[in-house]
């Protein structure tokens, strides 16, 4: 099922915080089409950056592509990609590193978080929640590192989950895998740093998407999470977005190897 964000139905994104540094920025997000991934797209496009992104379905990419370009006058590039396939996505980040002139923002965002118990999985599910969910970041990144390096300067963003830190159930590989994520954070901040790479990550809550809501969100869950919440209100794709505008903008130059959680106060 082709699960499409309605990004501007709100009105929120437009409200955003500006961050004029970010205009003309060249900006590369994986799982752009759909979910989180479609606010951000939507977000550096409103601040004036280029923005290139691949997605795994056809139809809310082409869709929010449209929505993006009534909106700001500019389409952002979008590529079919699995992300599991590394060499197709080296491919599809070369070809938007070229048609940009280079790259200075790479938001790992792609990332599933099918449901399974540790009692279920079977080696082969392992590998695939590791090759979605941890080994497409890491190669991104040292491609990425490569291209920014040629400019002196660059940001890193790299999508973890509370998930990791409230240590839920329900998904032993994902929590893992965003586990890893903020290893893989600290250690790439400190290597990259030399090269004016900034490497950042931003930890999202239970962000209410669309998929979301159609497989995961009941009244009983959304409350129990609510309870947990210092903030009272359900996390939208809105309320993400600021951080990776500002872990992105020079805002926060001299930050890299942090995590930004972005769930309410969630305990």
């Amino acid at each position: 099922m082709d699960d499409f964000d309605q990004v501007f139905a709100s009105g929120e994104l437009e409200k955003i915080t500006p961050y004029w540094d970010l205009e003309g920025k060249r900006v590369f997000i994986t799982g752009g089409g759909s979910g989180i991934g479609a606010y951000l797209t939507a977000a550096f496009a409103l601040q004036g950056a280029r923005v290139s992104f691949v997605s795994l379905r056809d139809a809310p990419a082409a869709q929010l592509c449209a929505q993006i370009e009534a909106k700001t006058g500019q389409r952002p590039h979008y590529s079919l990609c699995d992300i599991r396939d590394l060499a197709a996505l080296e491919q599809a980040m070369a070809d938007a590193v070229a048609a940009m002139g280079g790259l200075d923002v790479l938001v790992n965002n792609a990332a599933r978080d099918t449901r399974h118990s540790i009692d279920s999985l079977t080696p082969e599910q392992w590998d695939d929640s590791l090759n979605t969910n941890l080994r497409p970041q890491f190669f991104a990144m040292q491609w990425a590192a490569r291209a920014m390096e040629k400019s002196g300067a660059g940001s890193i963003v790299n999508l973890g989950s509370n998930s990791a830190n409230l240590a839920l159930a329900g998904y032993p590989a994902y929590v893992t895998a965003k586990t890893a994520i903020v290893g893989l954070t600290r250690a790439a901040a400190r290597e990259l740093g030399e090269k004016g790479i900034r490497v950042n990550a931003l930890i999202p809550g239970w962000i209410m998407t669309e998929r979301q809501k159609r497989l995961w969100v009941t009244e009983e869950a959304l409350q129990e999470c609510l309870a947990e919440q210092s903030l009272k209100f359900p996390i939208q794709g809105e309320d993400l977005v600021e951080s990776a505008l500002f872990l992105a903008s020079r805002a926060s130059r001299a930050i890299t190897g942090q995590q930004l959680i972005v769930d309410g106060g969630r305990v």
